[in-house]
């Protein structure tokens, strides 16, 4: 199973006695398993997501002018809940506003957008028939001209898992990299050796050798301003920031053994019955890194192309519970509840991660337990999946690569 963008975070205290669940429930993000009811026979026709919530910006929208307006829509039914947030000179502020009387439309306090600025919209609405669905938007503003600026993953005061790994992506090319590689530092206490890496000309990523020891505190700084990342083309940022790293969890997936032993500072916690991707849409192989937490997302096969031979995406599930991202091609570990049968047995799923969870999501399902105790920044591990390692850049997927590879992707010489 693939799907698509965001952020989200959750922390959760210890257990200490090992755990395993024998449940019985398959899936990943809208994976369906073979001999399963369909999901059309389960929940009707799902309308697709922009129809029943409407987001201006449009959903990817670049270069938006500060005087656009930002509104969130439902033609009929009702907003149950809208989250924005703001990403700009590398910290995150959520955008104050509100939903109308009548349910039908959010709107912000305040009408002009924030210029070289990322937006995320998060809404949960029930249409008119009582049918609850998930969207999630993104869209980035006007940079002046002759300007660039950098994304920073994670955000400024975060507290994430030890496999966190900094990344900034430009909303322009870079082709003087070395400048723009010289004129960002990341630190840490106690002091590690970080060293960059070029994914391309529009990204640059950070890491140790071996992931952040608990505790840390690691600080980005940027100091792009008047940098000249492309001939007149100059930084915008001067920026500082930083984030903690908590306790280690390392959870590793056996698609083999249908299994996820989660690991907390080197002790067992649990071993959780799991269903991964079925033969012919495998789970990855290798290292990946909790991007983002969603308590409910829509995942929709047609979005990352899964099609049915008429054209029809093969799975439309509206309230997937409990989604953590692990790729940006769309891999997520999730909870699962419209499949019964193969947690612990069988891999059903369209490349995903499934945990058996109940509509809704629920806190003393595995899924719920182990979102309940994750944080973005936390590493999964897959072995024994007849697929590929993940690569690289897909995701915080950089683990993947051995030091002395990753060391050689910097341009500073």
């Amino acid at each position: 199973m693939r799907h698509v963008h965001g952020r989200a975070r959750r922390a959760g205290a210890a257990l200490a006695a090992v755990l395993t669940w024998a449940g019985l429930l398959a899936g990943a993000a809208g994976c369906t398993a073979d001999g399963t009811t369909p999901i059309d026979s389960v929940f009707g026709k799902a309308p697709a997501p922009e129809d029943v919530i409407r987001v201006t910006p449009d959903d990817g929208s670049k270069e938006v002018r500060p005087d656009r307006p930002l509104r969130v829509h439902v033609p009929d039914g009702r907003l149950e809940s809208v989250k924005v947030v703001k990403s700009q000179d590398a910290q995150e502020s959520p955008v104050p506003g509100r939903i109308s009387a009548d349910g039908l439309t959010w709107q912000p306090a305040e009408d002009r957008l924030a210029l070289a600025a990322e937006y995320t919209v998060d809404a949960v609405a029930v249409d008119g028939e009582g049918r609850r669905s998930a969207r999630h938007t993104t869209f980035t503003t006007h940079v002046p001209e002759e300007r660039f600026v950098g994304y920073v993953t994670p955000e400024n005061r975060a507290v994430v898992g030890t496999g966190m790994i900094v990344s900034v992506e430009f909303n322009r090319e870079i082709t003087r990299r070395a400048a723009v590689e010289r004129a960002i530092q990341v630190s840490a206490e106690p002091a590690v050796e970080v060293r960059p890496h070029w994914f391309g000309s529009g990204r640059l990523d950070f890491r140790p050798e071996h992931y952040w020891k608990p505790g840390t505190r690691v600080t980005v700084a940027l100091r792009l301003r008047d940098v000249e990342g492309a001939p007149g083309v100059y930084g915008l940022q001067y920026k500082t920031f930083s984030f903690t790293v908590g306790r280690s969890q390392v959870s590793l997936v056996d698609a083999a053994e249908h299994t996820m032993q989660v690991r907390r500072d080197g002790e067992v916690l649990a071993t959780v019955p799991i269903t991964a991707g079925a033969p012919k849409t495998t789970t990855y192989n290798g290292k990946m890194v909790v991007m983002e937490m969603l308590d409910v997302t829509r995942m929709n096969g047609a979005t990352v192309g899964f099609r049915k031979s008429n054209g029809k995406s093969e799975y439309d599930i509206p309230d997937v519970p409990h989604a953590m991202r692990l790729t940006d091609s769309g891999t997520f570990l999730h909870g699962n509840y419209w499949a019964p049968d193969a947690f612990g047995r069988v891999n059903v799923s369209h490349g995903c991660v499934g945990l058996r969870d109940v509509k809704g999501g629920g806190s003393d399902t595995p899924a719920g337990w182990f979102f309940d105790r994750s944080l973005v920044g936390d590493v999964v591990e897959v072995v024994h999946s007849k697929d590929k390692t993940v690569a690289p850049d897909n995701g915080l997927g950089g683990w993947n690569m051995g030091w002395k590879e990753w060391k050689a992707g910097s341009a500073v010489k």
